[in-house]
Order: structure tokens, then sequence, then C-alpha cells
């Protein structure tokens, strides 16, 4: 099979990059660090030869050829054939991911009324679709999630190279949610739980912090930027200097209950009056909008400068450069963004930040693209 010259994947996903290594890699850590570099580089780049691998990455031919028969060995990438090549000498082999040879499952439990579920490829193309109505949480929700990666596992007609979880609440790294008042969850051990019911790699992260994932891999975003993910709740993921941002208690971006304003409004579900989920909540602003369809605009304006008020000292704080919206477009492009950058450049310092763009994600199944990104990173080192 030929291969035209440029030897590049029609799904390959931009310029390579991935999230920066937060520390030097040791010797003992050298071999996994290559490994995820070649991979990195084939997955985001496309067919290459073995010397396109070696010059593109800076590592010895011999370390390249032995790492490329070790993954055909276990599976990952494939010969592609050849390249057309018009000089002298032997046509180089292309190699790639093998993206149809492997499934990911990705689990999306941030929904108001149902889970999502997905079988997607390695290129995070959805081949399957499930979903399961959702319980009003506990066991129930447990068991709804467990027999919702079962069904997709079963559909799969590859291996399954592993399953990635966006929930919403307080997610520990080992998987455990700490706290999720909507799925009634407190020190739940979800990794690990559904991990032994499926004999599976299984990755657990709060969903925001999943979808910045899905903005940063998938998406046209900057290095340092805040996804603010707005639905039945309000959550935000951080990624700052090609990091994401977790935080030492785990909560990182859990700006949905901070007051936003010492003037009251509306009573949150915490209890608290104007949290910025009860003023920025989809549902919430539907719901006003329902009661006065001539004040929709003001109710959305009034939302924007809320938003703009609570995000301003985050840009700030980090110096960020962008913040992405995640939620209905219908409710959130327009005035409501508009409000929100206007009060956002109102209260940071003139002529710095002035340049910081608030704009909605173009990105469908963010969560669910998000969770491939989980496994992807976890299970190959690509991001």
């Amino acid at each position: 099979m030929n291969q035209s010259n440029n030897g590049q994947n029609p799904h390959r996903f931009g310029s390579a990059r991935r999230l920066r290594a937060g520390a030097k890699v040791l010797p003992e850590h050298a071999r996994g660090h290559n490994r995820a570099l070649v991979l990195q580089m084939l997955y985001h780049s496309g067919a290459m030869s073995r010397a396109d691998l070696s010059r593109e990455t800076g590592l010895t031919r011999v370390t390249i050829s032995d790492l490329v028969g070790e993954f055909i060995a276990d599976g990952i990438v494939v010969e592609k054939g050849i390249r057309e090549t018009t000089g002298p000498g032997k046509p180089p082999i292309l190699v790639d991911i093998d993206r149809d040879g492997h499934r990911i499952v990705g689990l999306d439990l941030s929904g108001p009324g149902v889970f999502e579920g997905a079988l997607m490829s390695l290129d995070g193309e959805v081949v399957e679709r499930r979903e399961v109505a959702r319980p009003n949480g506990g066991p129930a929700a447990y068991e709804a999630v467990r027999a919702l990666a079962e069904e997709l596992v079963a559909l799969s007609t590859a291996p399954v190279l592993g399953v990635g979880v966006g929930a919403p609440g307080i997610v520990r790294p080992d998987g455990v949610v700490l706290n999720s008042p909507n799925l009634d969850w407190t020190d739940f051990p979800l990794e690990s739980l559904l991990s032994a019911a499926l004999d599976l790699p299984v990755l657990v992260r709060n969903d925001a912090n999943a979808a910045v994932l899905a903005e940063y891999t998938f998406g046209q975003a900057h290095d340092d930027m805040l996804l603010i993910k707005i639905g039945r709740g309000v959550g935000a993921g951080l990624i700052s200097d090609s990091q994401p941002l977790v935080g030492s208690r785990y909560a990182a971006g859990e700006i949905g209950h901070v007051v936003v304003g010492t003037d009251g409004g509306p009573r949150c579900a915490c209890g608290k009056d104007g949290c910025l989920e009860a003023w920025l909540g989809a549902s919430r602003l539907r719901a006003r909008i329902a009661e006065d369809v001539s004040a929709e605009q003001s109710v959305l304006r009034e939302a924007g400068e809320r938003l703009g008020v609570a995000v301003a000292p985050i840009v700030a704080a980090l110096d960020l450069s962008e913040i992405v919206l995640s939620g209905p477009p219908d409710l959130l492009a327009g005035t409501l963004i508009e409000a929100a950058t206007r009060t956002l450049t109102e209260r940071t310092l003139a002529g710095i930040f002035d340049d910081v763009t608030i704009r909605l994600t173009s990105q469908d199944d963010i969560v669910l693209r998000g969770a491939a990104v989980m496994v992807l990173s976890g299970q190959l080192g690509v991001s």
C-alpha cells in the first residue's frame, strides 16, 4: 500500500502538543518518556518512517527501531506500507498508531437527566453511543454507571484500551469521588469499583477537568486557559503553562459556589445567596427567562456580568489568555459573553488583560472526548 509523500493521517489533531512534564526526566524513567514521546508524535502527526521519528524526536535510530518493534508486538503500532519516492534507495516503510485496533469507552455523568456513554476510536470519533436514565444517586447511580460501561464494552469489536469517566463533584487523583451532591456520593471509590467490575483500566476525573483536556488536546486552546462548564451546575478546569491544575484539595476550578458580589442574589441549592451557579446555571437561566420572556436580554446580561466578576481575579492571578465556555449556545453566545467580556476588562488592569478572550468551545461531546484523552494519556502517554 502506497502513501503520499507527506505521510499525514487524515484524522490527525493539529500540531503535536502534550501536557508539559512537571519535572526533569530521571534515567530510570527515560524509557517510559521515550515511549510516550514516539506515540505522541505518531498520534498527532500521522504515519511516519522510522527515520522521520528519529529526526523529529531526537532519539537514535536504534532506540526508535527498538521502540517501534515493541509497539508493533503489543498491537499499538502497525506498518502502513511504503512512502512513494523518486530517488534511489529502498523506500521507507511508514508506521502509525493502529487507530482502529483499539477502542476507548467514555462516560459523562454530569447531565441533569441521563448518564451518557460512547465507544470511541483512538481519534476520539464516536463509534457507538448509549445513555441511561440518571437515578437519584447513591448505590443506584453506581449500578447505572456500571451497566452502561458494561454495555459499551460488550459492543466493542476491538480490544478496549480503557474507560474514562467524567463525574461531577470533587474527585481525588485515585478516582475516589470525595463529594458529589448531585450523585449523593461521599468518599466513593468509583475508579476501583468500576475497574474491578470491568477488568479494565479505569480513570475517573471531575467532568470539567475532563472537558478542559479535550479542549486542550483536540481544540485550539492556549497553553493557559480556564474552561467553564455550564449545565446543571457550574464548574471549571484549568490549564496553566501546559499543566492541568488540580489543587491540594483536588478542588481547583470549583467556582460554582463562590458568592459573586456582596449584594445578595438568587438562593443557591447549597443554601447561600448569590453563588455563581445560582446566577449562571443553565436551568436557573431558563427558569428566569420563562418567568418573563421580555426580560431575557437583561437576565443574560446580568449573568454575564456576574461571570466577569468571578473570572477577573482568576485571570489576573494566573495571567490567563482565554476563558472557554462549554454549555448551551442559545444562552451563552451573544449578550452573556459580551457582558462577561466587558466586565472582565473593566475589572482588570487596563492595557494588560485587554486581549483576554471569552469564547464558546466548538467541541461536541466535550466530556466524553476528555475522557478519551484521560485514557490515551494514562495508557499511552498521549495528550
